[in-house]
């Protein structure tokens, strides 16, 4: 995977954490440097932290299924793709002001269940997945934190367009990576 490609997946990675940063950003009264910092470390640290279990679960398997990973990456890369760009379109999620570690945790494990998925799929392409798990984390920390400060001036006229995106990257990485397995490109 190049640095591009890596550099989009992250970011489409990201959009989950930006819809709910932006919804974060819309709850709090005054945003201060404090949150977007603490979003940025809640939500960069567990999809940086995902990848990684879900690269370790893949390699036990990731010699068995080398003929046919291409079809398994897509599979999962579209399904994740599909949720994401289906939840998009639905009923607004409520998110509360409080950014506690309690809540914190839940929103940062929800919104990386994704990238556990995604750290499966990395076992079985050619990913440095310690180059990745920075990208993802790094990116997935400046999303974050200008998500909360996007919310707070926009509100959330373009969260579900982000998730909508996100997830339409996504499915095209995975479409991709059939081809690409397939020889066809």
């Amino acid at each position: 995977m190049s640095i591009i490609e890596l550099l989009i997946f992250s970011i489409a990675l990201a959009m989950d954490a930006f819809a709910v940063s932006v919804c974060k950003g819309l709850s709090l009264k005054k945003v201060n440097v404090a949150h977007l910092v603490l979003a940025g470390i809640w939500f960069g640290g567990f999809q940086a932290l995902m990848p990684v279990l879900g690269y370790f679960c893949g390699s036990k398997f990731a010699d068995k299924v080398d003929k046919f990973d291409h079809w398994i990456a897509f599979v999962i890369l579209a399904l994740i793709g599909a949720s994401m760009i289906k939840e998009s379109m639905g009923d607004e999620e409520e998110i509360n002001s409080n950014m506690d570690i309690k809540t914190m945790f839940f929103l940062a494990v929800a919104t990386s269940i994704d990238a556990l998925t995604v750290g499966i799929t990395f076992a079985f392409l050619d990913v440095n997945i310690v180059v990745a798990v920075l990208f993802i984390g790094v990116i997935t920390f400046a999303i974050s934190a200008m998500g909360v400060k996007i919310g707070s001036i926009f509100g959330d006229k373009y969260k579900s367009r982000a998730e909508m995106l996100g997830g339409g990257v996504l499915i095209l990485i995975g479409i991709k990576t059939l081809l690409t397995g397939l020889s066809i490109i």
